[in-house]
């Protein structure tokens, strides 16, 4: 197969949307025949305006070509990629007979055997670019067409598509062949098919003017127990209700299936009318709240797909953003309008947000409108930006313009480009209309330029009484070194501590758009304790605290009484330590000190989960045990005193059971909380699997115990977990093993590769895996040229020797470091998206060694 013709460039797709119109295709799919291959035949019409062009597919064989009624040869015109098409007439017919390979990967057509009842389960996943994986098509989003497939199966199998079956006859012994509805106008990316034994609980929604969608919610067979099937109808029917009513367009797709699948490497994935989600979200485990509002963002973000995504489409992988950061706003939007969870803005900049920040913090950064050359490059920006960033620049635009213009801009968008793709220029355009504002330059200074502002104020006072308080910005593109300096709708609050409670006692709201702005009104205001910049988090800009601030903050964040300001002024101490402002022994104390008081579970998580990075990556090394212990000690403390039951306790638990795993002194509580002794904690497979691998991280587990576990957990998560606690135990044998495992292409499954790289991770012991350092540089572009991108970049990122502690001299030179620059200087023509992956670690290895200087 050639490298050059499998990743599609936007130059290659440009010239063959020029060329050509697809009016319909259609796929029959035969799931009846062995193990590793399935039967694929595509039919595609088109209309052509030139004499060649190329159909995608990636499979072992094509059996059969015929064009126009003409057999062409498959060896001659298959390169292991494309299907080369000539001569063409002005209007086409193509069928192409192959044979498709089952996917380990989740990338095509993943097939999934259930070790509870050896249950064979069926589901494809295609974006950006695998849908190729399983039929001949023309792999790019403008080529839009109408899809028939068809499917034989075993009898017994529920089979699903994007839209209702239509048809089903015997296709021989034991054997069913499902026909489904014609789809409108789609992408082939956003087909899909399911098949299997599926669970399925059915329901109706029905809009107030009569429109009627038939709702399903599938799983596994062995999950049935475990899927709360009516708690996602409930936010399903809410989802639809705000939909309907907010997009005046109505919901096109006929019906609306979400099927939660096994070994999925997304969230979920928006296939109109047949919705893919990781089974992650059906609960095995007790779940926090912060869970349950993740998973009803997760179902709101792919309803909003329905359509911003699916009905109008971005034309290329460059406006990606403009279906993701839509999608990403609306989970959030649509969670505090609909639902219960009205909370859903904290997490937003609790999680999202943070995301955003380290991704556009990188060398690597891009604009939200970014460039795309091609598909490999694509793949790797659904990233933080493109999501997180660009959902928070919606949310600054929505405070620019207004909610109700945003949303007048979203219909006259939807109702203009139907079934169409679109650009950058056809969202704004709708927008203008809306709003009445020009939004040229502020999507030049938005979505064009790359980097996060800094916002800062400055108090200027006398007698107790503010004398000038002013807003200052620095922002820099760190593609062009260009200062950027970005318009912002935000508030300022000001806080001040009156009976130990941090109280705002004024805020004001203004514009800033220059390197200082004076808040008009505060002067003559008492000096506050803490200034919070971007109070209502309405902005997208990294806020540092100032002095003052930033000292009340460490003292009294626990004493901040609304969820929103204190996520925030947290968001301002997790910053300043990862910018080596603020030691990261520092944060632990504030983190241990509040964090029993924090009422927000999605903030809390968040705490925990730094807290442990803060230790492990920013504390230097001589420091780094006794720290290991005070987090332990710290979490220990809190699971103890937590209300028996509650989302805290659990919190804790799963921290302290994180942290574990580099105390080796803590074996014997972990067991403890094995044995039951905590009250009311629920024991369950999650929990229960974490400390096991804690405790064979620290070498106080036996092998023989953890099959022991595995036995008592004999699924195919328990499997998993299994294999990263195996993959954890402190021996070099085991580091050897895992590594020559991983490189092996094919060796294992998705969730095998992200369980064993978990455990080979394991951080007390990163020693173990130094003598592979110099093989991990040497693999690099074999590892990218034999394994699918998906599986790659988690090896190039999982394998990474990042676990690192700084010396007396400059980190450039810190021997990783410089092997790693080394790498860069001598594989300058080595693809753009590894590259990208490898100058990200040294990011993050760099960013680890200088907090480690400053916390000496």
């Amino acid at each position: 197969m050639s490298a050059a013709t499998q990743n599609l460039t936007r130059a290659e797709a440009q010239e063959r949307s020029a060329h050509l119109r697809v009016t319909t295709t259609e796929v029959h799919l035969d799931l009846a025949g062995d193990a590793e291959t399935f039967g694929t035949t595509t039919t595609v019409t088109f209309e052509a305006t030139t004499g060649e062009t190329f159909l995608d597919f990636l499979g072992p064989v094509v059996e059969r070509v015929v064009l126009n009624g003409a057999e062409l040869d498959p060896a001659a015109c298959f390169d292991g990629a494309r299907i080369h098409l000539t001569p063409l007439e002005a209007e086409n017919v193509v069928t192409v007979v192959a044979r498709g390979a089952y996917s380990r990967s989740g990338e095509g057509l993943h097939r999934f055997v259930d070790p509870v009842d050896g249950q064979t389960y069926l589901y494809t996943q295609y974006e950006p670019a695998d849908s190729r994986r399983v039929l001949a098509t023309f792999e790019q989003p403008d080529l839009k067409s109408r899809y028939t497939f068809s499917v034989t199966a075993p009898a017994p199998w529920l089979v699903l598509s994007n839209q209702p079956a239509v048809g089903s006859e015997p296709a021989g012994v034991g054997l069913t062949r499902t026909t489904f509805a014609p789809t409108p106008p789609l992408s082939s990316y956003l087909t899909a098919v399911v098949a299997g034994p599926y669970h399925h609980v059915r329901d109706v929604w029905e809009s107030p003017d009569g429109l009627r969608v038939p709702l399903g919610v599938l799983c596994r067979a062995s999950l049935a127990p475990h899927l709360d099937a009516d708690r996602i109808l409930t936010v399903t029917r809410q989802g639809l209700d705000f939909y309907h009513r907010e997009f005046a367009f109505p919901y096109p797709w006929g019906k609306y299936d979400q099927v939660f699948v096994p070994e999925y490497n997304l969230g979920a994935m928006e296939n109109p009318g047949c919705v893919t989600f990781t089974e992650h979200y059906v609960f095995r485990s007790a779940a926090t709240r912060n869970q349950y509002q993740g998973r009803a963002n997760t179902i709101l973000h792919e309803m909003a797909h329905m359509w911003f995504g699916d009905l109008a489409t971005p034309r290329w992988w460059d406006d990606l953003w403009l279906k993701e950061s839509f999608a990403d706003y609306m989970g959030s939007h649509a969670s505090v309008a609909a639902t219960e969870h009205t909370d859903a803005w904290v997490a937003f900049a609790n999680r999202r947000k943070a995301w955003a920040y380290t991704q556009d913090q990188l060398p690597t950064t891009h604009p939200v409108v970014a460039d795309i050359p091609d598909l490999e490059a694509a793949k790797q920006n659904f990233d933080g930006i493109t999501y997180a960033k660009g959902a928070a620049v919606l949310k600054q635009l929505v405070a620019y313009v207004g909610v109700e213009a945003f949303f007048d801009g979203a219909r006259r968008y939807f109702r203009d480009h139907a079934y169409a793709a679109t650009t950058l220029g056809d969202l704004l355009g709708a927008l203008e209309a809306a709003s009445g504002r020009n939004l040229g330059e502020w999507a030049r200074l938005w979505l064009q330029t790359a980097g996060t502002a800094e916002l800062r104020a400055q108090v200027e006072a006398r007698d107790g009484r503010v004398e000038r308080l002013t807003v200052h910005q620095r922002g820099t593109d760190p593609r062009t070194g260009s200062s950027v300096l970005r318009p912002h709708r935000l508030a300022v609050g000001l806080y001040g501590l009156a009976d130990g409670v941090l109280v705002r006692t004024a805020r004001y709201e203004l514009d800033v758009a220059g390197a200082v702005t004076e808040v008009a009104g505060a002067a003559g205001a008492p000096v506050p304790d803490l200034v919070l910049v971007n109070d209502d988090d309405l902005t997208y800009a990294k806020v540092v605290l100032d002095e003052p601030s930033a000292a009340t903050a460490l003292a009294h964040v626990g004493a901040i009484p609304d969820a929103m300001p204190r996520s925030l002024v947290w968001s301002g101490l997790w910053n300043a330590t990862r910018d080596a402002r603020l030691p990261a022994a520092d944060y632990l104390t504030a983190v241990l000190t509040h964090g029993a008081h924090e009422s927000d579970t999605a903030v809390l998580t968040g705490l925990t989960v730094n807290a442990r990075t803060a230790v492990e990556r920013y504390v230097p090394a001589p420091r780094r045990p006794a720290e290991r212990e005070r987090l332990g000690e710290g979490a220990w403390e809190h699971l103890r005193s937590a209300a028996p039951g509650s989302d805290d306790q659990l919190v804790w638990a799963r921290a302290f059971a994180a942290a574990a795993a580099t105390v080796p002194a803590a074996a014997g509580r972990a067991r403890e909380v094995l044995a039951g002794v905590v009250p009311g904690l629920p024991l369950d497979p999650e929990l229960r699997w974490a400390l096991w691998q804690s405790l064979a991280a620290t070498g106080s587990a036996t092998p023989a115990e953890l099959d022991a576990e595995l036995a008592r957990d004999a699924t195919a998560d328990g499997a998993t977990r299994h294999l990263a606690a195996h993959s954890a135990l402190p021996e070099p044998q085991v580091r050897e093993t895992a590594f020559e495992t991983l490189l092996r292409p094919g060796a294992l499954t998705n969730d095998q590769v992200d369980a064993t790289l978990e455990g080979y991770g394991q951080p007390l012991h990163a020693d173990l895996a130094a003598p592979l350092t110099e093989r991990y540089f040497a693999a690099l572009r074999t590892v990218w040229a034999e394994h699918s991108i998906e599986i790659a970049d988690r090896l190039v990122q999982g394998l990474y020797p990042g676990h690192q502690d700084a010396g007396d001299g400059d980190p450039a030179d810190h021997p990783v470091v410089a092997r790693t620059t080394q790498w860069l200087e001598d594989n300058a023509d080595a693809p753009g998206a590894l590259r990208r992956l490898v100058l990200e670690e040294r990011d993050h290895l760099l960013r680890s060694l200088h907090a480690q200087r400053a916390g000496r």
